[in-house]
């Protein structure tokens, strides 16, 4: 439905005169701080599946939260712990001031992209801040960094976006709500930097967006993303994937018969919790089967969907298109009898009845239609007379805003009528003499439905064909489902009696860990023995 009425043009198609983007992803380790509070994020996600803590205290959103916090800075937790010299903030801020530097002489300019942690002037710990502070001790004058939440009026954001056009801020600090769409000053940008990553794949394009632009100087341009490794980073970059495969079916220039959904979750499941704190690589495998056996059962329900209308057409369309194909040629061949029986003289005119006088000059029948043309105040069909034993009608049609002959045989045939007399009766004649090719047109059409029929029937019936894979993928994937035991959520019976406390699931899940599978490498693959 949406295909019916979108006009969809990528980039591909549109050749826009944009810079070449390389994209980095930099990769940090946790420090030891953040590899227990990681940790501990589990202890608290078994502790609110088990029940045993009031959602006002502690819920999955906060856990979740806090997640997305470690993964940034482990300051964002407590102020208090030390500043970590290998985070990926830090990393970032060594990549700013490098690219500063190789920019001087042509101001080039930078974007830096945080959601989280952003400015609240109430003298608590925020990213942004920690970031000018060090550009500024590093040698970058305050004035050529900026944060976009201090533009809090559209004449102060229009000020600020010309400085940075200009090159007299270089440094710009923002969220995506603020900076997203609208924000103009690629003119001299050179790089971006995700701090952090959005909920939404429509987030990333529209940071990117920034810089891969029309009227940007440069030719290529540096896009950076900075992951903090065993942290919510790389599950979310993953989330953000899975949804992306998903959008880009639909949001294509092609014709794919897909259907997709773009589930935004914000709250983790507590296994999926365990699994990225205890480095499982289960719960990888288990969002690539998620995506494969999405793709597969569209595939099945489109397959299932054509045998539906093969069946369809055996029985209705094509029983009833090749009946109303055989009229045509039956009718066809009759008017050509009829056309054989009344030849047209090699020498003079065969004659023609009009409104019942009988002209044997062309000109003069030719004249007689249009001058009935002229006075006739009907929009139906008029009798006009016969001509070469074919009844003849008079109808004006009001769409090619014209007048037209309809020669009346079996079939019938039209035949538009122009201002000269004699060429009207050309024009009949051409009429006649096109009824064989009609005829041929008519039964290669019977000969093509015929061929589609059986085609039609030949594939009635025939068994999805990658059904094998999405069975064997589909059990693998209930199989990863109960060892991370990642369906309690949907398929908790609400009527069921609940206990002030659940069985320790992070026990469970221990107890379990002992019983997965184990791995082999086969074809350069790791599959389950």
């Amino acid at each position: 439905m949406f295909k019916e009425v979108a006009d969809i043009k990528t980039s591909d198609q549109l050749h826009l005169p944009v810079p070449e983007a390389k994209f980095e992803t930099v990769v940090v380790q946790p420090s030891e701080h953040q590899q227990a509070m990681v940790a501990e994020l589990s202890e608290r996600a078994a502790a609110v599946h088990s029940g045993v803590v009031d959602p006002s205290v502690d819920n999955m959103l906060k856990i979740t939260s806090d997640g997305r916090k470690l993964g940034l800075d482990q300051r964002l937790m407590n102020p208090l712990l030390p500043d970590d010299p290998n985070s990926k903030l830090n990393a970032c801020v060594r990549n700013v001031l490098r690219i500063y530097e190789e920019g001087q002489s042509d101001k080039l300019t930078q974007l830096l992209f945080c959601d989280l942690s952003t400015p609240k002037n109430d003298g608590t710990f925020n990213v942004y801040e920690d970031i000018r502070t060090k550009l500024i001790q590093s040698g970058v004058p305050e004035e050529e960094i900026a944060f976009i939440h201090d533009a809090d009026i559209e004449a102060k954001k229009k000020d600020l976006f010309a400085k940075v056009r200009t090159g007299q801020v270089r440094v710009l600090l923002g969220s995506t709500q603020k900076m997203g769409a609208g924000t103009n000053v690629q003119d001299r940008l050179v790089a971006v930097h995700h701090l952090d990553v959005g909920w939404r794949p429509a987030d990333m394009t529209q940071r990117n967006g920034r810089i891969i632009r029309q009227g940007n100087r440069n030719k290529e341009v540096q896009v950076y993303q900075y992951v903090t490794e065993g942290t919510f980073d790389a599950y979310l970059y993953q989330t953000l994937e899975n949804k992306q495969k998903f959008i880009s079916q639909i949001m294509t220039s092609k014709s794919p018969v897909r259907s997709c959904d773009d589930v935004d979750e914000q709250a983790l499941s507590y296994a999926e919790i365990k699994a990225l704190c205890a480095g499982d690589p289960q719960i990888k495998e288990k969002m690539d089967l998620d995506v494969d056996v999405a793709r597969l059962k569209v595939l099945k329900a489109d397959h299932q969907s054509q045998q539906y209308r093969l069946e369809d057409k055996l029985m209705k369309y094509f029983p009833a298109e090749i009946e109303k194909t055989q009229g045509f040629i039956k009718g066809f061949q009759s008017d050509i009898r009829t056309v054989a029986a009344h030849p047209m003289p090699e020498e003079g005119f065969c004659g023609m009845e009009v409104n019942g006088t009988c002209f044997t000059e062309k000109a003069e029948a030719g004249e007689a239609i249009l001058a009935i043309c002229k006075a006739n105040q009907s929009l139906e069909p008029v009798p006009l007379g016969s001509y070469r034993g074919f009844k003849m009608e008079l109808a004006f049609d009001s769409f090619q805003k014209e007048y037209q002959v309809l020669l009346k045989g079996e079939m019938t045939h039209r035949v538009p009528i122009g201002t000269s007399a004699a060429g009207n009766i050309q024009r009949l004649d051409n009429a006649l003499a096109g009824i064989p090719a009609r005829l041929e047109k008519a039964e290669q059409q019977l000969d093509n439905l015929r061929s589609q029929q059986e085609a039609a029937q030949a594939e009635l019936g025939k068994p999805f064909p990658q059904e094998a894979e999405l069975a064997e993928k589909s059990a693998r994937l209930a199989e990863l489902d109960a060892l991370l035991n990642m369906d309690d959520r949907e398929n908790d019976d609400p009527d069921r009696e609940r206990t002030t406390e659940k069985p320790s699931v992070l026990a469970e899940l221990r107890d379990r860990a002992g019983r997965i599978p184990p791995m082999t490498h086969r074809n350069d693959e790791e599959v389950a023995l």
